[in-house]
């Protein structure tokens, strides 16, 4: 599914034309650099039982390790073996195939408790319709955020698990643009709020002077 399918015709957060700009005050039109995104769809699956050989930050653990987990270490997904077809009975869309690679961390304790971590490079194939803009100076490019846990892991030998995946994929048609949008003027930017322990707090809320007997049954007695 893509912004631009019979499917998505309800869904209000999509790109489009808007009717009017009625209560907001615009105060200037500014140029911006920016990826566009002109389509896109998410998939999110799991892929059970899937081998991967990690490479560790360090050889030097002692076998065999436990499985402890695993995430993706960056949003931006490797996309491999990209390919973009035409569609001759559906006029701006294409077919478009690639791998998708998502990068993760997997951690995992050794033989005498020793934690450690290694990476991997998990390819997920995809085979997808998407609204594709005609040839232009500025070329498009195709893009993938991804993000990816695992719900399971268990070592097999060497530095290979076998885990099962949670993985997001969203593949996106994106070119860089200049955009001219309504703007609002410049963002106000608050002051930082410092962080500061204050080891004083707790005595400087103590009462100044000790509290008489008369003090104490009146707040007994309010109570």
């Amino acid at each position: 599914m893509s912004f631009y399918s019979m499917a998505s015709k309800d869904f209000k957060n999509c790109p489009g034309l808007i009717g009017s700009m009625d209560g907001f005050f615009v105060r200037e039109k500014v140029c911006v650099q920016v990826k566009k995104v002109y389509d896109a769809c998410l998939q999110q699956d799991l892929l059970e039982d899937l081998i991967v050989k990690v490479v560790p930050d360090d050889c030097s653990f002692a076998k065999p390790l436990r499985f402890i987990g695993c995430r993706n270490v960056e949003s931006k997904g490797i996309i491999k073996d990209l390919m973009v077809d035409r569609l001759e009975d559906r006029p701006n869309f294409a077919r478009v195939r690639a791998k998708v690679g998502i990068k993760l961390q997997v951690e995992f304790v050794d033989a005498d408790g020793v934690r450690g971590t290694g990476t991997t490079v998990v390819f997920v194939p995809k085979d997808v319709i998407l609204f594709v803009p005609d040839e232009s100076i500025i070329p498009f490019e195709i893009e993938a955020t991804v993000g990816a846990t695992c719900a399971d892991g268990e070592f097999i030998d060497d530095f290979r698990f076998e885990i099962d995946l949670c993985f997001t994929i969203i593949l996106k048609v994106i070119a860089v643009v200049e955009l001219l949008i309504p703007a609002f003027g410049f963002c106000d930017i608050p002051p930082c709020e410092e962080f500061a322990e204050n080891i004083c707090s707790e005595f400087f809320g103590l009462p100044l002077f000790p509290p008489q007997l008369e003090d104490i049954h009146c707040r007994s007695g309010s109570d």
